[in-house]
């Protein structure tokens, strides 16, 4: 398998280039150079199939033979090395748990398949790798938990100040051994631009061999789409596949999930459930893409008023051949609109959201035809976001045993301007 640029000015590379540059010396987003297509006896035979064997099957094109086989069986062991419930919530919509990885966030198995790729490769290397990552909140946790004590990689993430959950910004800066945090004075789309600079920066790129670990790095994106997967294994009517709506910010999720439905898995239709950042809603309604500074909302990790992988979308439906409507939707939904949603859902069913699910479901119930059913992506346990829970239901969310220890731990992170040069400077006298 090999991987272009978007932009096309950049030579084709195979999946351990991608992995280790991250993003093209033309600035663009890998995409495969062929999309993996499934045969019919194989979807068939999903119901069958464990979630390590089927990881395995979805991942290896992918990856081709950049990974021995042995290995690579073990890297997607550990990557899903937990459940993914497809929970019912009411006769229309079940809700698809992402949240019982070890940072309770669904970009667990990204980061877990990333980090192990990215040893396995640094292995052969001389050169220490620098993995550059900015965070609307669970991937910093997630990316700081899947890399902690890889040898030969080193991990700065940069985030937001103040506009991460409390229990999101413990896990990012916590860590220690091979994690920094880098709390930037500014918004996560400051933090993305920082880090995309930092990428085409030929003094940089010199001193260090630098990669990323958002969903704009392939090993980062590509195991996303396993999730899907595993809800048609557990969906009971076979002959009427769902709608999906999913929390969308960066739109790595689900552009995987598009992939999915690509290679020949059932889906119905998917929904871009957004916040007020709704910057894509407006694009599906009008043809015209306009980036936005971010707004600040309850559903923090969709923050993203500039999606990178948008692009990524539009080169799958051209390949495919279909206009982008005819598969795609979306809704935006407001902070308001929002906490009603966990407390009505948690009322009339007793099943606890928190933002991300919240949006997921109101944008679900904004576009879901009347015949059909759906499911939202849970994408972040509530006890990331207390203080809206409790705003919503009046209690707060139980909190999980695996976090307890969050809660005694130090907080350590370096306070930095919005601007690339501070970055620069850091990193090349650090």
């Amino acid at each position: 398998m090999y991987y272009y640029s978007l932009n096309r000015q950049s030579p084709d590379v195979d999946f351990k280039e991608a992995t280790i540059r991250g993003q093209a010396p033309d600035k663009g987003l890998y995409f495969p150079v062929q999309l993996p297509k499934l045969s019919q006896s194989f979807i068939n035979q999903l119901g069958k199939m464990n979630k390590n064997e089927l990881a395995y099957e979805i991942m290896q094109p992918y990856v081709g033979n950049t990974i021995e086989k042995k290995a690579l069986r073990q890297i997607v062991e550990e990557a899903v090395d937990f459940s993914f419930p497809l929970v019912h919530i009411n006769d229309q919509v079940s809700a698809l748990e992402l949240f019982h990885g070890p940072t309770l966030a669904f970009k667990d198995v990204g980061a877990r398949f990333m980090s192990r790729c990215l040893g396995y490769f640094s292995k052969d290397q001389h050169k220490k790798n620098t993995v550059l990552v900015a965070t609307s909140g669970d991937t910093g946790g997630a990316v700081a938990n899947g890399f902690l004590g890889v040898e030969a990689v080193e991990v700065i993430i940069l985030y937001p100040s103040g506009k991460v959950s409390p229990v999101q910004e413990l896990q990012l800066t916590t860590c220690g051994q091979n994690i920094t945090a880098l709390e930037i004075k500014g918004s996560f789309d400051d933090c993305q631009a920082m880090v995309k600079d930092a990428f085409m920066d030929t003094d940089l790129q010199q001193r260090l061999q630098l990669t990323s670990a958002n969903s704009i790095n392939v090993a980062r994106w590509l195991p996303q789409q396993l999730y899907y997967f595993f809800a048609w294994q557990q969906w009971s009517d076979k002959e009427h596949p769902p709608v999906i709506s999913v929390p969308s910010g960066n739109f790595g999720n689900i552009c995987a999930g598009l992939l999915a439905r690509y290679a020949g898995l059932p889906v119905k239709s998917f929904i871009a459930a957004c916040n007020i950042n709704d910057t894509v809603t407006q694009y599906l309604k009008t043809g015209i893409h306009t980036a936005r500074p971010t707004v600040p909302t309850l559903s923090n990790a969709m923050d993203v008023g500039n999606p990178s992988n948008l692009i990524r979308i539009m080169e799958l439906f051209e390949k495919e051949g279909l206009a982008v409507s005819t598969v795609l939707k979306s809704a935006a939904v407001t902070d308001e609109e929002t906490l009603q949603c966990i407390n009505q859902v948690y009322k009339a069913y007793g099943y606890l959201m928190d933002p991300h699910g919240a949006v997921a479901y109101k944008a679900l119930e904004k576009t879901l035809p009347d015949d059909s059913k759906g499911i939202i992506l849970e994408t972040a346990h509530p006890i990331k976001f207390p203080d809206t829970v409790k705003t919503a239901t009046g209690q707060e969310p139980e909190i999980p045993d695996a976090i307890l220890p969050l809660f005694s731990a130090k907080k350590k992170s370096l306070v930095m301007e919005a601007s690339f040069a501070s970055l620069k400077e850091w990193l090349l006298n650090k």
